[in-house]
């Protein structure tokens, strides 16, 4: 049982879990608009997710939240370089038009993590930080899928990609109602600024807007907003749960893990 729990963390804590929900988000646009993509890309997002996360929560201005993480970062250090020299391998696979883009996704989380104006990193402007987690996951799941498969951005793309960021608000706000303790008063996060209840109604109607925008598509398709609504429910209802003493898994885990419940409900209704 310990070495079960040891691995369990070790999934969590090396950024493993969240990579998957990435590439679950991924895969619910290539099925959405059945997009040829490569294998090598499909490799390349997890690799990138899984190697900027941990860059972003183990640098020293990130600093650790818990004191169990110390005793296994030197054996995730090590797996995040071998991930990375792998990114690095299949980056030479991959077309130049996708490493630009992915480039200036990749500048932003650098930029994330390190001081650039004043020693200040993007988390550390006031409110910015959640938008641009978002605005990165939404770039990486939706716009890079179609410059590999070379498709032109239509409205609808367009739609999905604000529904994607819409989507990453909600999935980071029980992160944020969980860090109130750890974030300083100077990044003035949504519940510092809205309070904790105020959040979790701002992140119901951000949901609600998701649902919303997929009537304006010109096309869709009933297992995409069936498995949308599922999720939706899911979310929201974490979300209404979600408060600051949370047990150690219920944000990291199960909220992370949602997209990967998503995919799942997309493929069962697109069975049918």
């Amino acid at each position: 049982m310990k070495l079960l729990r040891g691995v369990f963390a070790f999934y969590i804590n090396s950024s493993i879990h969240v990579a998957l929900a990435v590439v679950s988000l991924l895969a619910v646009t290539v099925l959405e608009y059945n997009l040829p993509i490569s294998k090598e890309l499909w490799a390349f997002v997890f690799l990138s997710t899984l190697s900027g996360y941990n860059f972003v929560k183990y640098a020293k201005v990130a600093g650790l939240h818990h004191r169990s993480l110390t005793q296994s970062l030197k054996t995730i250090q090590v797996f995040s370089a071998f991930c990375f020299a792998l990114l690095v391998i299949i980056a030479f696979i991959l077309p130049i038009k996708v490493l630009l883009i992915t480039a200036a996704f990749g500048l932003t989380t650098f930029f994330y993590a390190v001081p650039f104006i004043r020693s200040k990193n993007l988390r550390n402007f006031s409110g910015l930080k959640i938008f641009v987690v978002a605005f990165v996951w939404a770039g990486v799941t939706v716009i890079l899928p179609f410059v590999e498969a070379e498709i032109d951005l239509t409205a609808d793309v367009l739609l999905t990609f604000f529904q994607r960021i819409l989507i990453v608000v909600a999935l980071i706000l029980p992160f944020e109602i969980r860090d109130i303790p750890y974030d300083g008063l100077n990044l003035k996060t949504l519940p510092q600024q809205l309070g904790v209840r105020n959040t979790k109604l701002l992140g119901e109607v951000v949901l609600l807007f998701c649902l919303v925008f997929e009537f304006f598509k010109d096309e869709s398709d009933v297992a995409y907003i069936t498995s949308l609504l599922f999720f939706c429910v899911m979310l929201g209802w974490l979300l209404v749960i979600s408060k600051t003493e949370q047990s150690r898994y219920f944000s990291s885990f199960w909220v992370e893990g949602l997209p990967i419940f998503w995919l799942l409900v997309y493929v069962f209704f697109n069975m049918f």
